[in-house]
């Protein structure tokens, strides 16, 4: 009874080459879902809607309760968070209103005085 074997050599650099590929693919699976996920938590902000109200995209102009002005933008990315303690102070509110801020370091009061996009 004969036994017959068969081998297959690779190149060792076209089993890196595969490796690589395979690696790289898993990244950008990766990518797609992070991305997947994004869109599917993403909430579209109809500006038209807001009527002069702090909204997601707003700046907003405010004086503290020590008479200092501070200029925010209502951001997800590079501004204030909607979900941060300042954030849901201000969110909804108008130029005129009063909003009390619970924030970690304590309480505080501010003025809205003018909102744009």
């Amino acid at each position: 009874m004969a036994i017959n074997f068969a081998f297959s050599f690779t190149a060792p650099s076209e089993n890196f080459e595969y490796h690589a590929a395979k690696n790289e693919q898993g990244m950008l699976e990766r990518r797609i879902r992070v991305l997947r996920d994004r869109l599917s938590r993403a909430v579209l902000v109809d500006e038209s809607a807001a009527g002069g109200a702090v909204g997601v995209g707003s700046k907003v102009e405010l004086e503290d309760e020590h008479g200092e002005r501070l200029e925010l933008e209502i951001s997800s990315v590079g501004g204030v968070s909607p979900d941060s303690p300042v954030g849901r102070a201000l969110m909804g509110a108008k130029p005129g209103d009063e909003v009390k801020i619970e924030a970690p370091s304590g309480a505080w009061r501010a003025r809205i005085l003018a909102v744009s996009r």
